[in-house]
């Protein structure tokens, strides 16, 4: 094993500027060391979220950024302290590479709500070095944020599960809603929201759809099985299915009403909440107190979460549905992921863009 204590350089595409536009930038890796893992990246999904770090929608946008938090890579070397990999195992990165260690949630294993959590890219290591993502040729990872690809499982439709799967699979596990035979509802079919009908559907659960407009049923029934699809708008049948509901994830990233689902959920049913709106939602209380429900939120998923997912989707055979580009078509991607024009995850074939040539 050659010294990881070294820098190394690597490219990847960068946004310069708030237009969010990406092109070729080589920057150089922080420092490896004992406890780092250094990977050749393979793939990496476009999330929703990597638009607004690109085009500064949040207002903290740092630049260059190479945006990117679904990557899957080949080890090539590891520090010496290293325990969890060796060189050539096919590892996974999602959303964060840091957290203070020392605050609740990181001593609970929920590293993802601690205040010091350091973000995959757009951000500072302790050391001072900023943080690049995984549209890049390589990236240097503490090992505790890298979690072992199951054997067998494929890249490309791995990806998409670092964020999006473990974003629909850790609530599930929080509230004990894991065991089949539960009625569950997912608003919004996007990426988020078509890894939750396929995972809902693995635990074994009856599956509705909810959307404004009657365009994605045939592949929510159909290519995604879902059990049922209602349009929002359809007062008849929202009535239908009124206080049946055991959960309903909702991926809506805009403002909506809440009262229309809040009616849907049983006696301590739960309303998760997953989509970023920056405008405040409301409800009558009575919505609430009446059937004892809960208003209650999920941000993505833990280290531990995210390694019982990948086990728990290769043994179900879960998948993500995906279109692979690459890194020079990923302009265009991020033009169609804001129209919606994907179905449902653009994954990036890294390895295959070439970027050393």
């Amino acid at each position: 094993m050659s010294r990881v204590d070294i820098e190394r350089t690597t490219t990847g595409f960068a946004a310069k500027d708030p237009s969010g536009i990406l092109s070729p930038y080589t920057y150089t890796l922080r420092n490896t060391g004992p406890e780092d893992v250094y990977v050749k990246v393979i793939s990496c999904g476009i999330c929703h979220t990597d638009i607004h770090q690109i085009k500064n929608d949040l207002g903290m946008s740092n630049y260059p950024m190479v945006p990117g938090h679904e990557v899957v890579g080949e080890v090539v070397e590891i520090g010496s302290v290293v325990t969890k990999f060796r060189a050539g195992d096919v590892v996974g990165v999602g959303c964060l590479v840091g957290c203070c260690g020392n605050c609740h949630p990181c001593k609970s294993e929920i590293e993802q709500y601690c205040n010091k959590k350091i973000w995959s890219y757009n951000d500072v290591y302790t050391d001072g070095n900023p943080t690049q993502g995984g549209f890049a040729g390589a990236m240097v990872v503490n090992q505790k944020f890298v979690v072992k690809i199951p054997d067998g499982m494929a890249p490309e439709q791995v990806a998409p599960l670092l964020c999006a799967g473990v974003t629909v699979y850790s609530p599930l596990h929080h509230f004990n809603l894991k065991q089949s035979g539960l009625r569950g509802g997912i608003l919004g079919l996007g990426g988020v929201g078509h890894m939750g009908v396929k995972i809902a559907k693995a635990m074994g659960h009856h599956v509705t759809v909810f959307s404004s407009s009657d365009k994605k049923r045939v592949e929510a029934l159909e290519d995604l099985g879902a059990d049922e699809y209602l349009v929002s708008s359809d007062s008849s049948r929202m009535q239908e299915v009124a206080d049946s509901l055991d959960y309903i994830i909702d991926t809506i990233p805009v403002f909506h009403p809440l009262e229309p689902y809040l009616s849907l959920l049983k006696v301590d049913g739960k309303l998760i909440l997953m989509g970023v709106i920056n405008t405040p939602l409301q409800f009558i209380t009575p919505m609430v107190m009446l059937g004892r429900k809960t208003i209650t939120g999920s941000f993505i998923g833990s280290i531990k979460e995210t390694e019982e997912m990948l086990e728990f989707c290769k043994d179900k055979g879960v998948t993500s549905t995906i279109e692979v580009v690459k890194l020079d078509y990923i302009n265009t991607a991020f033009e169609r992921l804001e129209k919606n024009d994907v179905r449902y995850r653009f994954v990036v074939d890294v390895a295959g863009s070439k970027l050393d040539q």
